[in-house]
């Protein structure tokens, strides 16, 4: 299973999911990484071979293109549907087999009529 870094605004109760779901996740906040900018969270999971979960979809598109030799980015849409987003975050991770160098964007699904 995948390794997380869950930056320091990620939903705790996603982080509690996946680790249900057999992945290793730290959060920021664990790691007493606590209260450094993006650019330091990216360093962090890079240095320690971590993909970073993020809803910070522009900053790390940004630190992407500037450097993609990195252990991997999911930027996620909020949802509140913590279990829906657990799975698709579990599904993309498995789907992409090497998260290194990616960066993967997992979306809140659109509601139909």
């Amino acid at each position: 299973m995948a390794q997380f870094y869950a930056d320091e605004n990620f939903d705790y109760l996603v982080v509690e999911r996946l680790r249900a779901l057999g992945h290793d996740v730290l959060t920021v906040q664990e790691a007493g990484e606590r209260g450094g900018n993006d650019d330091r969270v990216l360093d962090y999971a890079k240095s320690t071979g971590r993909c970073v979960l993020t809803f910070d979809r522009l900053d790390f598109k940004r630190l992407h293109r500037r450097d993609p030799s990195h252990s991997g980015i999911i930027s996620c849409t909020r949802d509140n549907d913590r279990d829906g987003l657990s799975i698709r975050i579990h599904l993309a991770a498995v789907a992409a087999g090497s998260l290194a160098g990616q960066h993967l964007r997992v979306n809140r699904p659109t509601s139909t009529p």
